[in-house]
């Protein structure tokens, strides 16, 4: 069979660091989100340049949180504002286009 051996998905190569630590980074816990924003911050933290990591987990099915982990900090902060910049302006495109089309409605067309 050409499988590999079972405790190779176990045992670390001699020489390598099973569990490595990322400078500068944090957990950020958002209470009652889940996939949804999750993954659109993830996204918005991967288009940071300076990004090293970024992901984001639900813990529990049945826990109404994520949490977030990304290095350096100071991207959440960034990513949080851009995504906040972004939907005030998907929102404001969506109002004006609804005024179009009520505005076209009451002149018959």
């Amino acid at each position: 069979m050409n499988a590999p051996d079972r405790y190779e998905r176990f045992v670390v190569p001699e020489g390598t660091k099973k569990d490595t630590k990322i400078v500068n980074a944090a957990s950020f816990t958002v209470e009652r989100e889940d996939h949804t924003v999750g993954n659109i911050l993830r996204m918005q933290l991967h288009r940071d340049p300076n990004v090293l990591f970024a992901g984001y987990k639900l813990p529990h099915p049945l826990q109404y949180k994520i949490i977030v982990r990304s290095s350096p900090t100071q991207a959440y902060t960034q990513a949080i504002n851009d995504l906040d910049k972004e939907l005030e302006y998907l929102k404001q495109a969506f109002e004006d286009e609804k005024n179009r089309y009520e505005d076209r409605m009451k002149q018959g067309f």
